[in-house]
């Protein structure tokens, strides 16, 4: 079964202004069906962005999952903050990253345009599905 991530991005996107990002997302999150992987940097700086109670909401009723202990992949992730440190990458990109390579079968759900730019496995595209203005 393909692992479905979402970066921090898509959470927002569920709530954002723009009726065309919202509506693509809400869209992806009907077609693809939760639960969605996250790790918990997306889910915190979703809240940050958006509404913590939605977060908390999506995450008590099961659409998104965290599943990734950053204490465990320090080191890879620090590796990826290093190699993308011209690119100024965050750390939550930085672990979605990761999760990608921890979940190979995978799609990276993002409106976040680096991921175009990012590699897993040091040199291989990331499978991103992004809205369609940014494809």
């Amino acid at each position: 079964m393909t692992a479905r991530i979402a970066d921090a991005g898509f959470i927002i996107a569920l709530n954002s202004s723009d009726p065309g990002e919202r509506s693509w997302a809400r869209g992806v999150l009907g077609k693809w069906k939760a639960p969605f992987v996250t790790c918990e940097g997306a889910l915190v700086e979703a809240a940050h962005f958006c509404s913590p109670a939605l977060v908390t909401r999506l995450v008590e009723d099961g659409d998104f999952v965290v599943a990734f202990d950053l204490a465990e992949q320090i080191g890879p992730v620090r590796a990826l903050l290093e190699k993308y440190q011209d690119q100024e990458m965050d750390l939550t990109d930085a672990c979605v990253v990761r999760m990608s390579e921890l979940f190979p079968d995978c799609r990276v759900f993002s409106v976040d345009s680096d991921f175009k730019v990012y590699r897993r496995f040091r040199d291989r595209t990331i499978p991103t599905v992004y809205p369609p203005d940014l494809e």
